[in-house]
């Protein structure tokens, strides 16, 4: 059955500089063994997959969205949030609500907004916080080449995907990092660093996580974006609106747009469309 497909660049206005995304619509019928092949098929950090709500969250969401990588499903990630959205307005999606979609995913309902030409997402609450436990900082260290001294802060960040986070001295160390992956074993971890104050970012961000095939470093990380935003911002480490960059390291030029309002951390992007068509599952 030929249903309708996009692939998006997510955090970038310009095709090829953010975190790509394939989404297929209309995935009412197809098994949750064809949505896992077919993320291994585009072999994208995720996949999405558009449905209808499901019956207890009807009469809230706009539409659901499932959300796979090569390695399975998650509950939650931020560049398929945006980018989900996009294709869903696009394909003629009308929001129940003026101005704001909101999607049901696995961590539940998250609420999306414009922030002009962009979409921005309301974070999703903390499922663990506080800070990493010894033996895990140590093996942290020793995989990324890091004396104790070289960590400001480190604490838990995980809303749905299992993030940790260290904060390092400064975007340029976190840019020299190079990662053991032996070293480093499965964990899902943040790093992040200030960039010179008066700059167009405030803040540096990588994220390391381990797939099938080993360590990969993803482009450009909502769902971890919107985690250390939480923490950052909280703790009296981050102004209540800055922008992080991210991706520099892949050759890519991602951009995340914070902002604390109205009680919610919003995190936002551009996103650009690069492929437009038919798929068929």
């Amino acid at each position: 059955m030929k249903r309708r497909f996009h692939q998006l660049d997510v955090f970038s206005a310009q095709p090829l500089l953010g975190n790509p995304l394939a989404v297929v619509h209309a995935a009412q019928g197809l098994s949750d063994e064809t949505m896992a092949a077919f993320a291994r098929w585009t072999n994208l950090s995720e996949t999405t997959f558009l449905l209808p709500p499901s019956d207890a969250a009807a009469a809230h969401a706009d539409y659901c969205v499932r959300i796979f990588t090569p390695g399975g499903e998650l509950p939650f990630a931020g560049h398929p949030t945006l980018g989900s959205c996009h294709a869903w307005l696009a394909a003629g999606g009308v929001p129940r609500a003026a101005g704001v979609v909101v999607q049901e995913c696995g961590v539940g309902l998250v609420r999306i907004r414009r922030d002009g030409a962009r979409l921005a997402f309301a974070a999703p609450p903390l499922r663990r916080t506080g800070p990493l436990d010894d033996v895990l900082l140590q093996r942290l260290l020793r995989g990324l080449g890091l004396a104790a001294d070289d960590v400001l802060r480190h604490q838990w960040v995980d809303n749905g995907p299992g993030w940790c986070a260290l904060m390092l001295r400064s975007a340029a160390q976190v840019l020299a990092l190079r990662p053991d992956a032996a070293l480093l074993g499965d964990v899902k971890l943040g790093l992040v660093g200030a960039h010179p104050a008066g700059g167009d970012c405030a803040f540096e961000v990588r994220a390391l996580f381990h797939q099938p095939g080993g360590l990969v470093e993803d482009p450009v990380t909502g769902s971890l974006n919107a985690s250390l935003a939480q923490w950052l911002i909280a703790a009296g480490l981050a102004p209540p609106r800055y922008v992080a960059a991210q991706g520099a390291v892949l050759g890519r030029a991602g951009r995340v747009h914070v902002q604390a309002a109205d009680g919610d951390i919003w995190i936002g992007g551009d996103v650009a469309v690069c492929i437009a068509g038919e798929v068929d599952l």
